[in-house]
C-alpha cells in the first residue's frame, strides 16, 4: 500500500499529538506535498546543512527533525539565508520536512522518558501535566530503586549519552545521595525553581546558564535542592530516536526509516584547563 505524506502526518499525530506541544512551539509540517508518496523517512534532531544533506543524498522522501526550522517568525526565505538554502534545497530534492517538538517531549517515550527509563528511574511523573492526559507532561520526576553517589549516577549519565565536547558538567558532592531524580531534557533552566525539581536530589538538564544555575545552588544552601547535571542539548534529545524510528516502523511497515548517526552538537573540541 503506497504510502502518502498525508498517511505520515496520521502517523505522527498518532504518536506526537499537536495539542501536547506548548503554546509558542511551532510543530507539524513544515514543507512538503501531502499527496506525495513516502518511501523513506529520515530522523535527525535538527534541520540544519548536514542532516538534510544526508536526507537528500539518501534519497529520504521526508525528513523528521525534533527541533523546528521556523520556530520564530521569518520574513524571508532567501537562499542566502540559511533556512531559505535549507527549504529550496528540500524542496528541489523532493523531501519533506517534519518537526514533532515539545508534542514529543510530553509522551511517555519522549527524550526525557526515554532517558529516565534508561536510567531506571521508576515511579515517573510529570511536573507540568497536561490537562487532558495528566500522565504526560513538560519534566519528569522519579525514584531510583536504591540510593547512589552522585558521581556514579553522573558517570551512568555519561555512559548512555553519545559523547560531545563538552561532556557532563556537575555541580554536587561526588558521594553525595541520589533517589530522587527531576529531569527535562533540553534547555531547562527554566524548570530550576519548580517545587518538583526543588525537592529532587539531582536535576538532569542541558543548556545551564551562569546564573540561573549559580542561584539555585545558592538557594539550596538556605533552604535546600538539587545537585545539578547539565549535559549538551543534542545529546539528551538523541536517545529519543531509535524508538521514535521503532515506533514509526510499526505503524508503516512498507516505509524505510533511518536515524541520523551525525553529531549536530555546535560545539567541536575542549581545551581543557
Amino acid at each position: 500500500m503506497v504510502c502518502t505524506l498525508r498517511d505520515m502526518l496520521e502517523t505522527v499525530e498518532a504518536l506526537w499529538p499537536k495539542n501536547g506541544a506548548e503554546d509558542w512551539d511551532k510543530v507539524g509540517l513544515v514543507t512538503g506535498d501531502p499527496d506525495a508518496e513516502i518511501t523513506k523517512v529520515h530522523l535527525a534532531v535538527d534541520p540544519v546543512r548536514a542532516t538534510v544533506d544526508e536526507a537528500i543524498d539518501a534519497a529520504a522522501s521526508l525528513l523528521i527533525v525534533h527541533h523546528p526550522l521556523l520556530l520564530r517568525g521569518v520574513t524571508s526565505i532567501a537562499e542566502d539565508t540559511y533556512k531559505g538554502a535549507l527549504l529550496a534545497d528540500l524542496i528541489r530534492g523532493n523531501c519533506a520536512l517534519i518537526a514533532a517538538h515539545t508534542n514529543a517531549d510530553v509522551v511517555e517515550e519522549g527524550p526525557t522518558g526515554v532517558v529516565m527509563r534508561k536510567l531506571g528511574v521508576e515511579n515517573v511523573r510529570p511536573m507540568n501535566p497536561l490537562k487532558d492526559r495528566p500522565e504526560r507532561g513538560i519534566g519528569l520526576v522519579g525514584e531510583l530503586p536504591e540510593s547512589e553517589p552522585l558521581g556514579r549516577f553522573a558517570q551512568r549519565v555519561a555512559a548512555l549519552l553519545p559523547a560531545t565536547a563538552q561532556g557532563i558538567r556537575v555541580a554536587g558532592e561526588y558521594e553525595r545521595p541520589v533517589t530522587r531524580v527531576a529531569m527535562c531534557s533540553g534547555a531547562g533552566d527554566s524548570l530550576l525553581g519548580h517545587p518538583m525539581v526543588r525537592e529532587a536530589d539531582v536535576y538532569l538538564t542541558s543548556d545551564l546558564r551562569h546564573h540561573p544555575a549559580s542561584e539555585a545552588l545558592e538557594q539550596s544552601l538556605v533552604t535546600g535542592g538539587p545537585a545539578l547535571i547539565d549535559t549538551a542539548h543534542w545529546a539528551s534529545e538523541w536517545v529519543w530516536l531509535d524508538g521514535a524510528a521503532e515506533r514509526i516502523r510499526a505503524r508503516r511497515p512498507g516505509v524505510e526509516v533511518v536515524v541520523s548517526e551525525l553529531n549536530t552538537d555546535p560545539w567541536t573540541f575542549l581545551i581543557p584547563q
